[in-house]
């Protein structure tokens, strides 16, 4: 047997999905491929499930809490385990990226190379999760 593979789609749990597709959508410039029916709830209405696209990358976001059980506030804890997560997206011009970034107003710090030959450039998500756009340098 030859295992064969098309793509990767991570998944994470986000808070609130109206932030995260602020984040994801609004200012990285991902679109959504699907997403599961909309729902009215008492943290408003929104879908529990994305897929999104950029380019070649794919993106899964899918809420941590059903419908009225989620906690007014993110759990401090939750969210600073996330930052054990990066999600690193091949970018072949990362200074450019870091001036469309800026542009759409996030305040990442500079692209810097990273001892193993890589040129990164940094963001944590709403949620804790890292978020790493790089190219070889």
């Amino acid at each position: 047997m030859t295992l064969r593979l098309t793509g990767l789609r991570p998944l994470i749990q986000v808070f609130d999905m109206p932030t995260a597709l602020a984040f994801y959508r609004d200012r990285l410039g991902f679109e959504i491929v699907q997403h599961s029916p909309e729902i009215d709830a008492p943290e408003g209405r929104y879908f529990h499930w994305a897929w999104l696209r950029l380019d070649g990358a794919d993106l899964m976001l899918n809420t941590a809490y059903d419908a009225g059980e989620r906690p007014a506030e993110p759990d401090p804890a939750r969210v600073a385990a996330h930052i054990d997560t990066g999600l690193f997206f091949g970018c072949p011009d990362v200074d450019a990226t870091y001036e469309a970034l800026r542009a759409a107003g996030l305040d990442p710090a500079p692209p810097k190379v990273a001892p193993y030959g890589m040129k990164q450039l940094w963001l944590t998500d709403p949620d804790g999760y890292q978020v790493c756009f790089q190219a070889p340098a």
